[in-house]
């Protein structure tokens, strides 16, 4: 049996509903999950756009928990940095991935 190519979208929909114990009959590319999706697929597709070449190269996203962005920083000193950005960088976000964003939490790598 021959699969067709499925939107990235659509995958990231179905992973999401299982995590959630979403039944699939009552999902569409419209609901909550559609929208995490996307949200998703923004901030991480659109990482460098959306938060500029230099805070990029410090930050990294490593999960988005519904409206909270956990990130990890590669010095502390970018944990602080952080706080002074975060209003600009989740309007940021919103303009430009689509991600309502209302926390964002830093860890700093360990080495």
């Amino acid at each position: 049996m021959t699969r067709e190519p499925v939107p990235i979208s659509e995958s990231l929909n179905a992973v999401i509903r299982s995590l959630r114990n979403d039944s699939p009959s009552s999902a569409s590319p419209s609901d909550a999950a559609g929208k995490m999706a996307s949200q998703m697929g923004g901030v991480f597709g659109r990482w460098t756009e959306a938060v500029g070449d230099a805070v990029a190269a410090h930050v990294t996203p490593l999960k988005l928990d519904g409206s909270t962005l956990i990130v990890e920083v590669d010095d502390p000193a970018w944990a602080t940095q952080l706080r002074f950005l975060e209003t600009a960088l989740k309007q940021r976000l919103l303009e430009v991935a689509g991600a309502k964003i209302d926390t964002i939490e830093a860890r700093v790598r360990r080495f």
